[in-house]
């Protein structure tokens, strides 16, 4: 009966999604499992919304396999000798997706964009950029005069993606000056791909702009279309009928085995510098006790998550050893000792009140996540916890994560860089200026570990920015910030029909599908 309920459920699955013969365009099928929650590129915070961007925007630089900054619509850029002058020259030829050209106006109205909507990634820029510090010289020139000293600023460049400005003029009311119910529904960037239809929480759709200014090689994709599901069954349905292109990196071992052993379908595996947290909220109970937050560290089964629930790295600490110059490493790795963990919790002001309750928050749907909840919650109820699990969908878990009262104690979230700099883990996840994101879960809101950031960002010299690094790193591991469960090693299912994918140290840049190829033949 299994297996007649599981063919009729991948029979309608096959007949919701196939819109069109498998294999009669060259048309990436990529399954997601988090819903796109907006494509303004001033808005942009997660994997699958960056993954977006990255298609649909350009900005004036990009990175490359390494990390290193590379030219993008911008073809070269002078740094004054105090580091506070920015001058980018643009590239003659680059266009946006209605033809019209990529001039250094839409570079200053895009970036006095994101600072006015204030969202997405412009914390970033908080007292180094203001709407008086980005100018135009000429059509192809820009320049940018920072407020003070800050060294990860041309890191953070390939973010800054460039909007039509003309375009968004034109479609800007009284009540809404920045266009955003446009923008929010319409993309109108200089990037390889146009959205061209969304269906909100189930599929999107992008076609590539035959004017792109980097071009397009023989094998081309024409078009890329991202079916959102966390379903296993849904996903392995879509590989069995052909139709999958790329799986996401976050499916159960089970899935991966069972789509690796199709034919034409391989699994790629490969290091990252995605860091796999429990993130601890510092300002609620029971994990605004350090012991407490000792304790639930020393009940975490690591091998068993690695070995059997998630690929991955052995994670010291917040900071993935990927950036080695500004990696501590002396730290120890952590361990699992449920007696240490008993110990501490005899040490915590919660000690002798009964079970204490906690919840572990992670994302519903996602099996190994839930299979992470019930391994730690069988540990933690073994030595005093009365372990709440939360499965929560993405979306929700972000807003709980707006406030420190909302965010549940223990909450399984993965971060990557958004920018190739250290300073992307330390300021993003711990800095109180960046709090109440789904990134700054731990609600750390320590002015000596703030003050430690700030003065690595505003150093030149490099040698001492790394040795800053280090003791951040050393003062939030003795304080606990999280548990750091693993750097992960991605996996994913993909045709071998699709060729070109290569990992980038950027949250979803390597998901640049104009890189990508399609043959079948």
């Amino acid at each position: 009966m299994k297996i007649v309920r599981y063919l009729l459920g991948a029979m309608l699955v096959i007949q919701a999604f196939v819109v069109a013969p498998v294999f009669a365009q060259k048309m990436a099928t990529v399954n997601v499992v988090q819903i796109f929650g907006t494509v303004d590129p001033a808005k942009v915070n997660d994997y699958t919304e960056y993954m977006a961007a990255v298609n649909m925007y350009e900005a004036l630089t990009t990175l490359d396999s390494s990390g290193s900054i590379k030219p993008l619509l911008a073809e070269s850029w002078d740094v004054s000798a105090d580091t506070l002058t920015y001058t980018f020259k643009l590239k003659s030829g680059a266009t946006f997706q209605d033809g019209s050209p990529v001039e250094a106006k839409d570079v200053v109205y895009s970036v006095n964009r994101l600072l006015a909507l204030n969202e997405g990634p412009s914390y970033l820029f908080e007292g180094v950029l203001d709407e008086n510090s980005v100018s135009a010289v000429g059509n192809d020139k820009v320049e940018f005069k920072l407020k003070k000293v800050y060294t990860p600023f041309l890191t953070n460049t390939p973010i800054l993606f460039v909007v039509n400005s003309d375009v968004a003029e034109a479609n800007k009311t009284s009540s809404d000056p920045w266009a955003q119910d446009f923008i929010a529904n319409n993309t109108i960037g200089a990037g390889a791909f146009k959205m061209t239809n969304w269906e909100r929480g189930a599929t999107m759709t992008m076609e590539r702009y035959k004017g792109y200014h980097l071009g397009w090689g023989s094998d081309a994709i024409d078009k890329v279309r991202f079916v959102v599901t966390n379903e296993e069954a849904t996903v392995k349905a879509l590989a069995a009928s052909g139709e999958l292109s790329m799986s996401s990196d976050a499916q159960a071992q089970e899935t991966y085995e069972s789509i690796g052993k199709m034919e034409n379908y391989r699994i790629e595996s490969y290091a990252t510098a995605s860091n796999f947290y429990l993130k601890l909220n510092h300002q609620v109970a029971p994990t605004d006790d350090v012991h407490i937050r000792k304790a639930i560290a020393y009940a975490t089964d690591y091998n068993t998550i690695r070995a059997a629930l998630l690929p991955g790295e052995p994670l010291a600490g917040p900071l993935p050893p990927v950036f080695a110059e500004a990696y501590l490493d002396d730290l120890e790795l952590p361990t699992y000792d449920l007696a240490k963990a008993k110990e501490h919790v005899g040490m915590s002001k919660y000690a002798g009140s009964g079970p204490i309750d906690v919840e572990i928050m992670f994302v519903a749907g996602l099996a190994f996540e839930e299979e992470i909840a019930l391994l730690m919650k069988a540990n933690l109820d073994q030595i005093g916890f009365n372990t709440i699990l939360k499965p929560e969908p993405w979306n929700r878990m972000t807003e709980l994560a707006g406030k420190p009262e909302t965010t549940p104690a223990i909450n399984e979230v993965f971060f990557s860089a958004t920018y190739p700099s250290p300073d992307s883990f330390f300021f993003t996840q711990y800095h109180s200026a960046a709090k109440g994101t789904w990134a700054s879960m731990e609600w750390v809101l320590d002015k000596e570990i703030d003050a430690l950031i700030d003065k690595a960002r505003g150093t030149g010299d490099v040698a001492e920015q790394n040795k800053i690094y280090k003791e951040i790193q050393r003062r939030l591991v003795e304080n606990q910030s999280d548990v750091y469960l693993l750097t992960q090693r991605s996996q994913q299912a993909m045709s071998n029909c699709l060729s070109g994918f290569a990992w980038v140290p950027m949250m979803s840049f390597e998901f640049n599908f104009h890189t990508m190829k399609w043959n079948c033949n």
